[in-house]
């Protein structure tokens, strides 16, 4: 594998390269030393502190720059819109917004975010004359309307998406203050992403059989559904993430068994090139500016829990990946990363990742740290983290369940674990720790449970139904009490997870059945795990009114004087919730008495 020089963190754009640091948005001419650069804005100017920039997009004659500023302790954004030239100057500030993309100079579509739901999108110019209007408003509340700008800058495509439902509508680059135009209708269960050349539609989606995404194209002037082509099917247990396009190909990252791959799809002859990725990443970014699609190169980071970001840059004409000479922190070369398969309740193979120092020994005494999530067909996270590195480093192994319900092996793999299907992923989960056991990775009395959010349904289910499986728990603003967040419509999120867990309010089979094993509803007198919840106060996506009730009633089991008796008087530790978002503590957890919450 050759080596280029390249910056990481950047967003080359014409002739320059636009990049954040130390709480600035700099600009560098390509080719000029980094002693030449210019500060277009500096967030403490604007009193904003601990906050950092989410995205930058650039105008196409870059005359203005648009930037999302936002804090870590806050769902909102506030775009920064700067006017550039000789004397860069802030021009705008637009509060609450999710999306934005600039189709002419001046020019700017965005859409704003309230109660985390986002269903309008608003046209603004700027310039002499500012003026702003509502272009499109999304009333089916279990929809997320985003934008996005088609590589070559043709369209603007405004995206309306379910859980499993997707409706694209066209805005016309070169005539902005045209009606949108739509693609398809909506159909239930049918999802589909545009893109743009030679004024035809290349389209991803799940339509037809099997039901996993596939290429198809159709002309601009023709694009119902009845019209769309197919060019390519991936196989089954394909999970993909991002598609870009060129003058002549399109270049697809997916996922294959858990393994990061690169297709290159001709689009004139239609055939297929493969590139298997390196071995040790877990994670793809792309860059973010959609470039002109004539660049037959594309950038984008590889990384792992315990390997930092490394830079690689793919060339089209010479089908070769080239890699950033010069990284700043190398890639460990004392951790072993393994790729297992788990055999849950029904034969389903289940993947798991694992990582453990190259040099340990005895992995049967040392401690595992399960990861889990399977939710939403969103994969486990598996970015670089600095507090894994170091976790390794201190003799812990850490593996991640790659549970039905999330996306890791496409779109069946998220059905097979949502709605009536959910516990699937509690089997799965259980198989992968006892696996992992049985293979000589640690033992129960040294194995802690982590995860968050929507996560925390599967590790509070398996704390009442195999405690003895883990010694410890950690959780992120865990989601415990499922059903009746799901009873209560006034939550922001309520109608749109609809498609994910079922109606318990119009259905009794639904509201059985997450009754059955909701984490809250099925808290029992038992040994359970020691616990370390995490919250924050101003959480919208998890109340933190479920996770204090959640506590109580646990705290109430624990602190029952029969079951007291029953244990031979073991002590009861303090219960405590931390409002925070950090849980380096497993060393404290694993030496924890059992049934005590921290």
């Amino acid at each position: 594998m050759e080596t280029l020089f390249f910056f990481i963190s950047q967003i080359r754009f014409g002739d320059f390269i636009y990049y954040e640091e130390d709480g600035c948005i700099l600009r560098l001419k390509i080719g000029d030393g980094f002693n030449n650069c210019e500060v277009l804005l500096r967030l403490e100017e604007l009193s904003l502190y601990n906050a950092f920039v989410e995205r930058i997009r650039i105008s196409p004659g870059e005359e203005y720059m648009a930037a999302s500023i936002k804090t870590s302790d806050s769902e909102e954004s506030m775009c920064v819109i700067v006017k550039l030239g000789k004397y860069p100057e802030v021009e705008d500030f637009i509060p609450n917004v999710f999306s934005f993309e600039w189709v002419q100079d001046g020019i700017l579509f965005y859409t704003c975010q309230k109660n985390l739901r986002c269903c309008n999108v608003f046209r603004t110019s700027f310039g002499n004359k500012k003026y702003t209007e509502c272009i499109y408003t999304e009333q089916d509340p279990r929809f997320f309307v985003d934008l996005h700008c088609t590589r070559d800058r043709f369209f603007l495509t405004i995206n309306s998406n379910s859980k499993t439902t997707s409706e694209v509508w066209l805005v016309d680059c070169h005539q902005p203050w045209n009606v949108p135009v739509l693609v398809q209708k909506r159909n239930s269960g049918v999802m589909y992403h545009i893109e743009h050349r030679n004024n035809e539609l290349y389209i991803l989606t799940n339509y037809g059989e099997p039901s996993e995404y596939k290429l198809m194209k159709t002309s601009v002037d023709s694009c119902s559904i009845k019209n769309w082509q197919l060019i390519y099917t991936w196989r089954r247990k394909t999970k993909l993430i991002d598609m870009v396009m060129f003058k002549d190909h399109c270049i697809i990252f997916l996922k294959y068994c858990n393994q990061l791959y690169l297709n290159t799809i001709s689009l004139n002859d239609h055939s297929v090139q493969f590139l298997k990725l390196p071995a040790w990443a877990c994670a793809c970014q792309l860059d973010t500016q959609p470039q002109d699609s004539s660049i037959d190169t594309c950038s984008f980071l590889l990384s792992s829990p315990v390997h930092p970001p490394r830079h690689y840059i793919y060339m089209l004409g010479k089908s070769g990946l080239y890699e950033q000479a010069e990284q700043e922190k190398p890639v460990m070369t004392d951790c072993h990363m393994a790729r297992l398969e788990a055999k849950s309740k029904d034969g389903t193979l289940v993947p798991v990742t694992v990582f453990y120092k190259g040099n340990s020994k005895d992995l049967q005494k040392k401690p595992l740290l399960i990861h889990v999530y399977g939710a939403y067909g969103i994969d486990l996270n598996m970015n670089f983290k600095p507090e894994k590195q170091m976790l390794i480093e201190d003799g812990w192994i850490l593996a991640y369940c790659h549970v039905r319900g999330g996306g890791e092996l496409g779109l069946s793999w998220h059905t097979g674990g949502c709605l009536d299907n959910k516990l699937n992923g509690l089997d799965d989960l259980e198989a992968c720790i006892k696996s992992l056991h049985n293979l000589g990775f640690s033992e129960p009395l040294s194995t802690a449970l982590t995860a968050y959010s929507a996560g925390g349904i599967l590790a509070g289910t398996l704390c009442n139904t195999n405690p003895k499986l883990i010694r410890a728990v950690a959780l992120q603003a865990p989601f415990l009490d499922l059903l009746n967040t799901m009873l209560d419509t006034q939550l922001p999120l309520t109608i749109e997870e609809l498609e994910e867990w079922g109606d318990p309010a119009s259905d009794d089979k639904y509201r059985d059945y997450i009754k059955s094993y909701c984490p809250y509803h099925n808290i029992r007198p038992q040994t359970y795990p020691s616990i370390l919840i995490t919250a924050c106060e101003n959480d919208q996506r998890v109340p933190i009114g479920g996770i204090l009730k959640y506590i109580q009633r646990l705290r109430k089991v624990i602190m029952d004087p029969q079951r007291h008796n029953r244990d031979h008087g073991m002590k009861v530790l303090k219960i405590k919730l931390h409002r925070s978002t950090h849980y380096m503590r497993l060393k404290n957890l694993l030496s924890l008495p059992s049934t005590s919450i921290d």
